[in-house]
């Protein structure tokens, strides 16, 4: 699914926190029902860490929560409560964009993909989505 990589504007509802991301315009969205993700409903895509760009003060506004092994680090505003992204732990070096939050106009299709969070070891291996950080098709 190749598509034009333009850079996105988002954040969360309150909007103290505020990013830019560089990704395509069609995505492929994660929808994963691991523990957290299902409660939130989080759907979410991968970019590398260095295609994401936390803007002015939001870093003051942010928290994180981990769980469990304590390398996926979920983000989230302070004020509103929304996770606008996180690091997760299928790509530690990158980061999940939730694609919601992703300011309207930039996103032209959105393909969604189900993960089997719960049955996380078995269920990225399949999936493939570590490769989704190193740069190369890094958002689908």
């Amino acid at each position: 699914m190749d598509s034009e990589t333009v850079v996105h504007n988002g954040g969360c509802h309150c909007r103290k926190v505020r990013w830019r991301v560089q990704a395509p315009t069609s995505i492929v969205a994660w929808d994963c029902n691991c523990s957290d993700c299902f409660m939130r409903a989080n759907t979410h895509f991968i970019v590398p860490a260095e295609r994401f760009e936390l803007l002015g003060d939001s870093e003051q506004f942010l928290t994180t929560y981990t769980f469990g092994t304590h390398t996926a680090k979920h983000t989230f505003c302070k004020v509103c409560g929304i996770t606008s992204f996180y690091f997760p732990r299928s790509n530690p070096d990158g980061v999940a964009i939730t694609f919601r939050c992703v300011d309207p106009g930039t996103l032209t299709h959105v393909e969604i993909k189900n993960i089997d969070g719960r049955n996380w070891e078995s269920s990225v291996a399949k999936a493939d989505i570590a490769s989704l950080s190193k740069g190369q098709n890094s958002a689908n």
